[in-house]
């Protein structure tokens, strides 16, 4: 007889379902989070709601108001400014290193996450998204640093939470698109300073993306 879920089982399965509501955009920016709402959306009790809430808040994507609850983070220039460029930072040097440690089972990986994400064009938002977060944890996963992989994870989060709120711009998403592939195609050939600037250039066009969540 299978034992039944584990409070922290629920609370890691809920702090996943509620992280990609708030990056998708689900919750309006400055939203306050009600959390007899969200006890009967994803059907889990209080105390594992909290223990998800209280990781979300320590996690950025979330603000915890003493005695008041929880609510979604406003949108912010600023923030975003900063948000972008120690993404370009710290992707660069993860993608440096990870070309240098990287070995034939990774460049099989990327080439396979760049296919995937390639014929991707006709599903849905989600599915794109999913497959797109995919080949760039890929494009930097043998780096060495789990610190740095995990600092870049929490950066994507919170840059795409200004980038999925922003008006679709085909245009520029084609070209994003082929950023992609000139990506793999430096990596795999190790042209260090090439591909650190296609990386700081896909990085730029997407802030620009994201920048139009920022306007009134």
């Amino acid at each position: 007889m299978a034992k039944p879920a584990s409070p922290l089982t629920h609370a890691s399965r809920v702090f996943e379902r509620l992280r990609q509501d708030i990056v998708n955009g689900r919750f309006k920016a400055g939203e306050k989070i009600a959390i007899n709402t969200l006890k009967a959306r994803y059907e889990v009790g209080l105390s594992p709601l909290r223990e998800a809430l209280n990781k979300l808040a320590a996690y950025g994507l979330l603000i915890q108001e003493n005695q008041r609850g929880f609510r979604v983070p406003g949108l912010d220039r600023a923030e975003l400014d900063d948000i972008a460029e120690m993404r370009r930072r710290l992707e660069c040097m993860a993608l440096e290193q990870a070309m240098r440690y990287g070995d034939a089972e990774w460049e099989s990986a990327l080439l396979a996450a760049a296919h995937r994400l390639r014929r991707a064009d006709g599903d849905s938002v989600e599915q794109w998204e999913a497959l797109h977060l995919h080949f760039h944890r890929t494009l930097v996963a043998p780096c060495g640093s789990p610190w740095l992989l995990r600092f870049i994870e929490q950066l994507h989060d919170q840059f795409d939470r200004y980038r999925r709120r922003a008006p679709d711009n085909p245009s520029i998403r084609e070209v994003l698109d082929a950023q992609h592939d000139q990506l793999v195609e430096l990596a795999l050939k190790r042209e260090t300073r090439a591909a650190s600037l296609c990386l700081e250039n896909h990085v730029l066009l997407s802030y620009q993306v994201a920048l139009e969540s920022c306007r009134d």
